[in-house]
């Protein structure tokens, strides 16, 4: 089980999830992936409680993010195998 960079997926990893037109869709820990299939594969449960606390000096805004995704290449998904 890989993610879009090719790193290694393992049940428990904190993930953000990118939707088809490539912005983020879920965040949360993800749970119930089984070896040997890179789509469609697992569940994404949420982190926290909705009315956390923001810190604005360790929060990042999503369009920076996906502008970092863009630069590494990441903001398309992979052909199919």
């Amino acid at each position: 089980m890989h993610y879009r960079n090719g790193r290694e997926a393992h049940n428990g990893d904190i993930v953000l999830q990118l939707g088809f037109d490539g912005k983020p869709e879920a965040f949360g820990v993800l749970h119930s992936a089984t070896p040997g299939d890179d789509y469609c594969n697992g569940m994404i449960s949420p982190l926290q409680d909705l009315r956390h606390g923001a810190c604005l000096i360790d929060c990042l805004h999503v369009e920076d993010i996906m502008a970092m995704l863009q630069d590494a290449g990441l903001d398309k998904r992979p052909e199919g195998k």
